[in-house]
């Protein structure tokens, strides 16, 4: 998968996620301090899933009519531990294939998938 982790997303997730084969970008790495629009355009450009434990994210998907290629995970974790919540965060990024097109809610029991308006199953 091809993912775009927002600067408040933690670095052991970034790097499982890569030694488990995926493409992340993080911007604490190339962009530090970029404004949320500016991260959902690059996602938008990259063709990117934004990860991310900002509740902005959601919102601005929807108002800038994100593509179907795209997306966002939104962490919604207790904050039990960090290692906890890292486990956790990456459990769920590898349990699913199908972020793109939504945006996603991760809390600690459960994830809620709502489709982008441009994706194949949104309402009209």
């Amino acid at each position: 998968m091809r993912f775009l982790a927002n600067e408040n997303f933690p670095g052991p997730v970034v790097e499982a996620l890569r030694m488990n084969g995926d493409d992340v970008a993080w911007v604490t790495e190339d962009s530090p301090g970029a404004r949320d629009d500016v991260v959902l355009a690059r996602a938008q450009a990259e063709e990117r899933i934004v990860v991310t434990f900002d509740k902005d994210f959601g919102e601005l998907a929807f108002r800038s009519r994100l593509p179907a290629a795209c997306g966002v995970v939104l962490f919604r974790l207790t904050g039990a531990s960090p290692s906890v919540d890292n486990a956790r965060a990456l459990a769920a990024l590898a349990e699913r294939r199908d972020w793109a097109g939504h945006v996603a809610v991760v809390q600690d029991d459960r994830v809620r998938m709502r489709p982008l308006p441009g994706a194949p199953n949104a309402s009209p």
